[in-house]
């Protein structure tokens, strides 16, 4: 049963679309329906569907800058529009399809075919992906990142560390290399194994293999790399433990 969300400002075609998709009550259920978009992003960001309708036209920001504002995009989105110009539009966007208002029911039951295509390869490359990860635990020597659509493969060792910035983190890695994650930093931090990693303040995550000296009297370790990394007074012990 695909799991469906409807973002559509005008409430009218937001229960007509609604309506129509009940016809196919065996294949798709609409578990949510949204009229302001900002509603609707918050909800998406910690509720992914399996599929996303979404009309392209809205007062306070159209599909478009609607889809950039999402944090994660691993389900299917289509386009609902009045306007045919928006079709070339929407495939660059990665939308699986675009529905013309009004919409009929023979294009809406060719899109739920689409959209269970969608699904099942989506399910196959998650299934590749935990294979991976797998193979990366038993081997111990490197992470795998799930970000923008890709898995990033990281030797431990050329890690020095991770800086926090909001939403995002950096790994710096050596050779002045750096990874930038649309990551928190707790997430990456329970990525990386413990007994040789170790968050010292609330912005920083280091490699302890890395660390170059520790400056007592100031409160800061110099990596290898040389960059200083201030440690928290709440986690000094901690880490004087670790080293």
């Amino acid at each position: 049963m695909i799991k469906a969300i409807i973002v559509d400002d005008e409430p009218k075609a937001a229960q007509s679309l609604t309506w129509e998709l009940s016809n196919f009550k065996e294949h798709i259920e609409v578990i949510k329906t949204f009229t302001i978009p900002e509603e609707a992003i918050l909800y998406l960001n910690d509720n992914p569907p399996d599929c996303l309708f979404l009309d392209i036209q809205m007062p306070t920001m159209d599909g478009f800058q609607f889809l950039d504002k999402l944090k994660n995009r691993d389900f299917a989105v289509v386009i609902t529009t009045a306007y045919n110009e928006y079709g070339i539009q929407a495939l660059k966007q990665e939308a699986i399809d675009y529905l013309l208002k009004p919409i009929d029911s023979d294009d809406l039951k060719e899109t739920i075919q689409r959209i269970k295509k969608y699904n099942a390869k989506s399910n196959n490359t998650a299934q590749i992906e935990q294979v991976l990860l797998k193979f990366n635990e038993l081997n111990n020597q490197r992470i795998s990142i799930n970000t923008d659509g890709k898995l990033i493969f990281i030797e431990i060792a050329d890690i020095l560390f991770v800086e926090s910035d909001g939403n995002y983190s950096t790994i710096f890695l050596k050779d002045n290399q750096k990874i930038v994650l649309t990551k928190k930093l707790k997430e990456v931090n329970a990525i990386l194994p413990e007994h040789v990693f170790f968050r010292i303040h609330n912005s920083y995550i280091v490699n302890l293999n890395k660390i170059k000296e520790y400056i007592k009297n100031e409160g800061y370790v110099v990596m290898q790399s040389n960059h200083k990394i201030p440690v928290a007074r709440q986690r000094k012990a901690d880490f004087l433990e670790k080293l």
